[in-house]
């Protein structure tokens, strides 16, 4: 099983979400691979701790003679397998995003889950990915949006996302993050996303300050702060779309 993973604004915390997705499933004792899509700026390493390794998805995709194994590394506080991704000038520079999708095609058979970290906006570095991905995880910010602009801000996010997966024939679900507002607002956003749009909401994530600084030590905030109000979320966010995907009833 492939999982893109799309935001349509910066900050949203796709990257955070991704990687904690990850560490869920891998403690669930699954055999998970997270891989950073976003060619020209990779984040997903960071979350690990893996800033400064030999092999990268760059290398690979520069090299389809290396082995694309080379690129991953297990992660020894959370499980998860990472292929991340190089923030150095010159790897990014004649790159091919449908060399990814081969590299995808071929880790989904290798892995139970494959996770792939997609760029801000239309994800045109991972939009090969999506003719051998399976679903579609949209994160939403909504911190930022208040209800009164929500309608705006799911035609410019949501609708136009979820029809990018709707064309390649993903399942689509949303995830709302770093939300602070309360629960009467949070429940009319999730109505109109799920009745209006027609979307399923697979987690709300609460704006959590631990969570800045999980990614400064290199491990995703659930195996970090497993009490933490993020992680907490995380958990039950991970149930719910381990239950989308796989069909199993908690």
């Amino acid at each position: 099983m492939a999982v893109v993973i799309v935001t349509g604004r910066g900050g949203a915390g796709k990257t955070t979400t991704t990687a904690n997705l990850s560490t869920y499933f891998a403690q669930r004792e699954y055999r998970v691979l997270a891989i950073d899509g976003d060619l020209y700026l990779p984040n997903l390493g960071f979350h690990f701790g893996l800033e400064n390794v030999k092999y990268t998805v760059h290398s690979i995709l520069k090299n389809p003679n290396l082995d694309p194994e080379w690129a991953i590394y297990k992660h020894s506080h959370t499980g998860v397998y990472v292929m991340p991704g190089s923030t150095n000038l010159q790897d990014v520079l004649g790159i091919s995003a449908r060399r990814l999708r081969d590299i995808v095609d071929q880790m989904r058979y290798k892995f139970g889950l494959v996770f792939v970290d997609s760029p801000t906006g239309i994800p045109f570095d991972t939009l090969p990915t999506f003719e051998v991905a399976n679903y579609q995880i949209i994160v939403v910010e909504i911190e930022r949006s208040p209800i009164y602009s929500f309608e705006i801000m799911v035609e410019n996010e949501v609708e136009k996302l979820k029809a990018l997966g709707d064309e390649y024939g993903l399942k689509v679900g949303v995830i709302l993050n770093k939300v602070r507002e309360s629960q009467d607002v949070v429940d009319k956003i999730i109505e109109t996303v799920e009745d209006d749009i027609g979307v399923p909401v697979l987690g709300v994530i609460p704006f959590d300050e631990d969570v800045p600084e999980s990614v400064n030590v290199g491990i995703p905030i659930l195996a970090y702060k497993p009490r933490s109000d993020a992680s907490l979320a995380f958990y039950e966010s991970g149930q719910l779309v381990e239950e989308w995907i796989f069909e199993k009833v908690k």
